[in-house]
């Protein structure tokens, strides 16, 4: 498939495309056949010398292409005897032919300074407890386009990562919408306007009936933080229940509820009206899948924090959980509501549309299952900073007796509403959430299947493109492969694929791309993954699915936090038997 650099003659002269042509070079990691070059204003090879003859020599890998005047006419200077198929073009004017794909542009003028200078800045001015991927080896990507990512030198990135950019990176519907209500006007949401009541009114049409009052903000941190404050307001109670491993945003009132972050901090003291529920994993947790019911189980430890929290004269204002963590079913929300408190659905991580099967992730639990709280952010404005509240009317009610008014700069400008009218009419118009069930069902089952021979492989969770891939090192006592997960990430990061991991052992690889991503990406992936687990296992010896005791294999890793080291498994059952390294990892 080609893959087509097209280079604006008017910006550019020739001198200035001899200068910057390492961009352009593909380094061993890119094929040739892979990239043309369009309608450059050249007349001579010696601009790109022995690059450009190598390129001309496997232009029969390239079937149909679009080829400008400039460049036609160097090619027949230098390659007289091609046949005249094989150049496409009509004399004089552009020719476009269909491609594979759409056009993919790459603008030179992206990066802005060298990326050097940028990790020189960022180390100046940034604050260092904000990390960035690979921070030893950083990415600089300077542009993005549906499923792809592209660094300052043009190199192409597949996104398994970025469920921010929901409908696709630089979606065309949402940057104009953006753009054309940003050139007639933007301003706080203090005045009328219809933008917030339009996408108010749409945004509703996706929930259930009772979930009709919308707060818009800016974040998923502020989404929930003021989720709480109409909970604390609407129950008159303060105490919280919250699962083990939650993440719910950075702001204060959310760090106290969020086990993920405040594990982290050795001398950080707990607020005693927080209370944390197991969480409900039937994998590694407390009630496993061969619990005769694991979700009533579950349900059933929510209901003895509710007791005791009464037994100490309080009472629960809510119960918060990520959507797809909630396998308690409608039974949790029972005891809570009997208990007096509400139920926050945090869909900031799996709404609209990703889990397939459903719009919103909080209805796998049913259809006649309606949280009192519902809070948005990530993907609802595909990249622009925009999220949402909603609530029911009687919850709204409360928090306006409240007697304070609540306003919001930001939340609900006519530009952020523009955006997410976009992104909600472009997840309609291309199906995206049928995709997410087409493609998120393929990838589970082509990773089941490699299951099958991997060792390495302990579980495959998830539904739609919000999918977890568990790696353990025993498949009996559940030892995390944390390390090996990492490497995983970073050899995949070598081959231009962007993955995560994460977990509270940082052993799940999870996968969470653009709704556009397509079933050829899912085995390009899983294809790179498959070979890099298959010399992972084979350094470790671990061959066989049904024979796994490696607790003999130890990672050396050197200091630094993992700082341009090698990886080295070595074992111990014999001196003679020498050390198994996998190759060297650059991070």
């Amino acid at each position: 498939m080609a893959q087509v650099f097209a280079i604006d003659r008017g910006r550019i002269d020739a001198t200035q495309v001899a200068a910057r042509h390492q961009w352009l070079r593909l380094s061993g990691q890119r094929d040739w056949e892979k990239c043309l070059f369009l309608d450059l204003p050249i007349s001579t090879t010696s601009l790109f010398g022995v690059d450009m003859l190598n390129m001309v020599d496997r232009l029969d890998a390239v079937s149909k292409v679009e080829l400008g005047p400039h460049l036609q006419s160097h090619l027949d200077a230098i390659c007289p005897s091609r046949p005249p198929a094989q150049s496409n073009v009509a004399r004089g004017k552009r020719e476009v032919l269909s491609l594979p794909k759409p056009l993919e542009v790459f603008n030179m003028s992206a990066q802005k300074i060298e990326k050097s200078k940028t990790i020189d800045l960022r180390k100046k001015h940034i604050g260092p407890s904000c990390k960035i991927f690979f921070s030893h080896d950083p990415i600089k990507i300077v542009q993005a386009k549906g499923q792809y990512m592209y660094d300052e030198t043009g190199q192409r990135y597949l996104d398994c990562i970025n469920n921010v950019a929901h409908v696709g990176h630089s979606h065309p519907d949402v940057v104009k919408a953006g753009a054309h209500q940003m050139e007639l006007l933007n301003t706080n949401s203090r005045f009328l306007h219809d933008n917030i009541v339009l996408f108010a009114e749409k945004l509703q049409s996706t929930l259930p009936e009772k979930l009709s009052v919308c707060y818009f903000v800016n974040s998923g941190s502020e989404a929930n933080d003021l989720a709480l404050r109409l909970a604390w307001q609407y129950t008159g109670h303060k105490d919280v229940i919250t699962l083990e491993n939650a993440y719910h945003g950075h702001v204060s009132s959310l760090i106290d509820i969020s086990p993920y972050k405040f594990h982290q901090m050795p001398d950080f003291k707990m607020n005693p009206s927080v209370h944390v529920a197991p969480s409900p994993d039937v994998y590694r947790g407390k009630y496993k899948r061969d619990h005769p019911d694991p979700a009533t189980a579950y349900a059933d430890d929510v209901r003895d924090i509710i007791h005791k929290v009464e037994e100490k004269g309080g009472k629960i204002a809510v119960f918060i959980a990520e959507s797809l963590q909630s396998c308690g079913g409608q039974v949790i929300p029972l005891h809570v509501r009997k208990a007096g408190g509400v139920f926050i659905a945090d869909e900031v991580q799996v709404g609209f549309g990703r889990v397939g099967s459903h719009f919103w992730a909080f209805q796998l639990q049913g259809e006649d299952f309606v949280p009192d709280i519902v809070t948005m952010g990530k993907p609802i404005g595909n990249g622009h900073p925009l999220s949402c509240v909603v609530t029911t009317k009687e919850v709204a009610e409360a928090f306006m007796k409240s007697g304070m008014e609540y306003f919001n700069t930001f939340g609900g400008n006519p530009v952020s509403c523009a955006i997410g009218l976009a992104v909600l009419d472009v997840i309609e118009k291309e199906d995206l959430q049928g995709n997410a069930l087409r493609v998120g069902g393929y990838l589970c089952s082509v990773l089941e299947e490699h299951k099958k021979k991997h060792p390495l492989i302990g579980d495959i969770r998830g539904c739609g493109l919000f999918v977890g891939v568990e790696l353990v090192r025993d498949q009996l006592k559940l030892t995390p492969a944390t390390a090996e997960a990492q490497e995983v990430i970073y050899r995949l990061k070598e081959q231009h694929i962007l993955l995560s991991a994460d977990g509270p052992h940082r052993n799940v690889l999870k996968f969470k791309p653009p709704l556009c991503f397509t079933k050829e990406d899912v085995d390009f992936v899983v294809e790179k993954i498959d070979h890099i687990l298959t010399e992972i296992e084979d350094a470790l010896g671990m061959t066989c699915k049904l024979n796994i005791n490696n607790e003999g294999a130890k990672r050396k890793i050197s200091a630094e936090n993992h700082k341009d080291h090698k990886i080295v498994y070595s074992k111990n059952e014999s001196k003679n038997e020498a050390s198994l390294q996998t190759k060297r990892i650059k991070i």
